[in-house]
């Protein structure tokens, strides 16, 4: 197997707001050709681990690497457009100031959504919208994509297409992928790495199958673990009803984890 091409090298992040640890003793590598998944509780620091990323906060502490002239795609959560304002697709492509029409139709092909380019964007259907930001996000001709919750607001039967949609975009374009996600249970085909952030990392590994590992079960609770497809990974400490680690067991600051994904191909 090749030797793997590191995209982001992150080395000890720390970021404090209002003396808060929000990320602690973060390391992380996001490599070529590999999709990566981040997963947490809400308020874990996962939007802020991405912000870092994608450089529009620097951290407290610690070191980023990116690979010099790295192209990156982004997809947000969410697309927040005044429905008094119009809006076609093709002008919504254009604002990230590609206007070759050629280009724009061949990002809406790739995702199966060639047919939306003169619609307006206020009358798209959850995937459509997911689909067009996805296109958006393709227009930069990434090297890594970095993809908030790309499922949100979309059916069961559009997640798993969706999902599918960007396994095949990343074998296409041998691009990274970043993505958080709370359905691990529709990814985990797709996925070659998962990593679990509360402040810190907790674990990480590839999906494998779903079980009733206790250390999910103490993170999520017993509700939200059942609802997640669980991965074997070895979890060193435990967590006390606030997320803070319980002190009898190793403290993350004592022992920061490094996260190296291993590509399946």
């Amino acid at each position: 197997m090749s030797q793997p091409i590191d995209l982001v090298r992150l080395d000890q992040i720390n970021v404090l707001f209002d003396h808060n640890h929000v990320l602690q003793n973060v390391n992380l590598t996001l490599h070529k050709d590999c999709i990566t998944t981040l997963i947490g509780p809400n308020g874990a620091g996962k939007t802020t681990l991405v912000r870092i990323v994608l450089g529009l906060i620097k951290p407290t502490s610690g070191s980023v690497w990116l690979q010099p002239n790295l192209r990156v795609g982004y997809m947000p959560q969410k697309l927040h457009i005044d429905r008094t304002f119009p809006l076609t697709v093709k002008r919504f492509l254009q604002t990230a100031r590609v206007k070759d029409a050629l280009k724009m139709q061949k990002a809406l092909d790739d995702v199966s959504a060639g047919h939306l380019m003169n619609h307006s964007i206020h009358d798209l259907s959850g995937g459509e919208n997911q689909r067009v930001m996805l296109a958006r996000a393709l227009l930069r001709e990434p090297e890594l994509l970095v993809l908030d919750e790309p499922v949100q607001g979309v059916d069961i039967n559009g997640q798993v297409e969706l999902y599918d949609l960007i396994a095949s975009i990343r074998k296409k374009r041998g691009c990274g992928v970043l993505m958080i996600s709370h359905d691990l249970h529709l990814v985990m085909s797709s996925t070659d790495h998962v990593v679990c952030l509360n402040h810190h990392i907790c674990c990480s590994g590839h999906p494998e199958h779903v079980s009733n590992d206790p250390s999910f079960i103490e993170l999520f609770g017993p509700q939200g673990a059942a609802s997640m497809a669980l991965y074997n990974h070895h979890h060193n400490h435990q967590h006390d009803t606030h997320g803070d680690v319980i002190a009898d067991h190793p403290h993350p600051e004592e022992a920061p984890r490094e996260v190296q994904t291993e590509c399946k191909h």
